[in-house]
C-alpha cells in the first residue's frame, strides 16, 4: 500500500499491551504500520496531530470503514504509546471521525466467511475488544464525530468513546440478530450507555434509531445539524485543550475506577479519594488561584 512502512519490531508493544489487558494476542506474526509524528495516511486510517488534538479518520468509504482486522490494528496503534509516538504525551483529546455517510458499518463480514484462515473470529474478536479497551484506557478523552451510519460493531465503537458527537442524520443500530450473529461484544459499551430495555431493543430486533433517540437514552453526547458537525467537534476539542491536561488524565482516570461502581458508598469513598489528590495538584492551586485573583490560569501544557 503506498505509503505505507512497515515493521515486525512494532509487534511487541501491541502484544504486550493485549496481555496486560486481559485479551490474548490476536496474531503473534502480523506487521503494524509505523505512524510518523504529527500526519499518517495507512490508505484505510489517517492519523493527524495538531495542537494537542488527535484525529483518527476511517477513511475506507468502499468498504462502509468496516472494522476489519487491518482497521483495528491499525486503530490499535494509534491508541497506544510507544518510542515511536512520542507526542503522545502532548493529546489532550482524540477524535474518532469517518469519511463518507457510513461512520461504520462494523466487522467485515468476508473475515468471517468459512473457510476462515486468519485471522480466526477469536483473534479478530480479541483485537476488537482490545481496540475498545484501549480507548476506554486512553488517558484523556476520546470524541466519536458520527455522522451517517454507524451498525454493529461501529455502533460499539462510538458507544465506547467518552463524548459522541452525532448529526442529525446519524443513526445507530446493532443489527447482527438479523444475520444470524448476535451483537454480544458491542452490548458491552452499549449497555452501558442506555437502559436495559432500550439496549435489548435495539439487540434483539436490530431495528436503528435516530440521533436524537440516542440523545435521549445516554449513546449519544450532542446533536448537531449534519452541516456544522465538524465545528461542533473543533469547538469541542477548542475547549479541552485549554484546559489543564494533567486534570483531565486524573478526572478520566477517576471516572473509570468510579463510574460503575455498584454501591453508593464505594463510590463516594473513590470519589473522595480522588478529589483529595486532585486538591493537591499544581494544575489546580493554579486553577483555584487565577479565579480567586479574577485572571486566567496559566496550565503547564499551554
Amino acid at each position: 500500500m503506498a505509503g505505507r512502512l512497515m515493521s515486525r519490531c512494532l509487534i511487541s508493544p501491541l502484544r504486550t499491551a493485549m496481555h496486560s489487558s486481559g485479551v490474548s494476542p490476536a496474531v503473534t506474526t502480523v506487521t503494524l504500520p509505523i505512524r510518523c509524528k504529527v500526519t499518517h495516511d495507512t490508505g484505510i486510517l489517517s492519523v493527524v496531530q495538531r495542537r494537542g488534538v488527535r484525529k483518527l479518520t476511517l477513511n475506507h468509504e468502499k468498504k462502509r470503514n468496516a472494522l476489519s482486522y487491518s482497521m483495528l490494528e491499525n486503530l490499535g496503534r494509534a491508541l497506544m504509546p510507544t518510542d515511536e509516538d512520542p507526542d503522545f504525551d502532548d493529546v489532550s483529546c482524540v477524535v474518532i471521525a469517518a469519511k463518507g455517510k457510513v461512520f461504520s458499518s462494523g466487522h467485515d463480514l468476508n473475515e468471517m466467511r468459512e473457510p476462515i484462515s486468519s485471522p480466526t473470529p477469536k483473534e479478530l474478536f480479541d483485537m476488537c475488544s482490545f481496540v475498545m479497551r484501549a480507548i476506554h484506557d486512553f488517558p484523556v478523552p476520546v470524541i466519536a464525530q458520527v455522522g451517517g451510519l454507524a451498525t454493529a460493531a461501529g455502533c460499539q465503537l462510538a458507544a465506547s468513546c467518552d463524548i459522541v458527537i452525532a448529526g442529525e442524520s446519524a443513526r445507530f443500530a446493532t443489527p447482527g440478530v438479523n444475520i444470524g450473529l448476535f451483537c454480544t461484544t458491542p452490548s458491552v459499551p452499549l449497555l452501558r450507555c442506555v437502559p436495559d430495555k432500550k439496549g435489548m431493543y435495539m439487540l434483539f430486533t436490530g431495528e436503528p434509531i435516530t440521533a436524537e433517540e440516542a440523545l435521549v437514552h445516554g449513546l449519544v453526547s450532542k446533536v448537531v445539524p449534519d452541516d456544522e458537525l465538524g465545528d461542533a467537534t473543533i469547538n469541542l476539542t477548542d475547549h479541552l485543550c485549554s484546559l489543564s491536561r494533567d486534570v483531565l488524565v486524573h478526572g478520566k482516570m477517576a471516572l473509570r475506577e468510579i463510574a460503575h461502581e455498584r454501591t453508593l458508598e464505594t463510590s463516594y469513598t473513590k470519589a473522595s479519594h480522588y478529589m483529595a489528590k486532585n486538591v493537591k495538584m499544581n494544575s489546580c492551586q493554579e486553577g483555584i488561584d487565577a479565579f480567586l485573583t479574577k485572571r486566567k490560569p496559566n496550565w503547564n501544557n499551554n
